[in-house]
């Protein structure tokens, strides 16, 4: 493994703390769907040649990862924020949210956080711009974070397939505001996303001009 994913922890691991969580969180772009957080703590300089950040890998390796990572953590965490309530406190809140359920939902206390580029409000957490490509324990957050969603996504495509769910997991491509046009939109929509409010308005308008 790339010494470079193990750069934060190896000066963290220098200055005592042994149990350092990485979190990151999937899922601020869709149009539809909860934002996931996943929070990991991994045993000290672990290895785990491949692993990269999330978005850099095939969903085959992500899902290989994903139950390699589980197994050997010290402990990991999962956060789920829904749509309804990241329309209530916008997408950014709804991540810290996440990333704060999923540290809770540590089994293990951790006595350093490093975050891809969120600020908590807890101590010793260091912010770490494109950090699931810098740190290897957030690499692993973001792997955990990236295909637990994903997950979620295939439960609402097997509800709803004519939205294509499976394939676009929700962000807005063409096919997927097509079909949301076509269809209408479902209670797990972000209402406060512009091409969902969009569609809603237009489908309002509709309403008044046919009465």
């Amino acid at each position: 493994m790339e010494k470079r994913l193990l750069e934060y922890e190896t000066n963290l691991y220098a200055q005592g703390y042994e149990l350092i969580a990485g979190t990151d969180e999937a899922g601020r772009g869709p149009l539809v769907g909860p934002v996931v957080a996943a929070a990991v703590i991994l045993p000290k300089n672990y290895s785990l040649p491949g692993l990269d950040d999330s978005k850099k890998l095939s969903e085959k390796k992500r899902e290989k990862f994903f139950e390699i990572i589980k197994k050997e953590a010290i402990s990991y965490g999962i956060g789920i924020v829904d749509a309804k309530t990241i329309d209530e406190i916008n997408i950014l809140e709804a991540s810290r949210l996440a990333m704060n359920i999923a540290l809770d939902n540590l089994k293990v206390k951790p006595d350093y956080i490093i975050t891809d580029a969120m600020k908590l409000n807890r101590p010793n957490v260091l912010p770490i711009i494109h950090g699931d490509a810098k740190s290897i324990t957030i690499a692993a957050a973001s792997v955990l974070a990236k295909v637990t969603r994903d997950h979620l996504m295939y439960e609402l495509d097997q509800k709803y397939p004519m939205y294509g769910f499976k394939d676009h997991k929700g962000y807005p491509t063409k096919k997927h505001l097509e079909n949301m046009a076509k269809y209408g939109i479902l209670d797990n929509y972000r209402f406060s996303y512009k091409p969902v409010k969009e569609i809603v308005e237009n489908e309002q308008n509709e309403k008044i001009s046919n009465k």
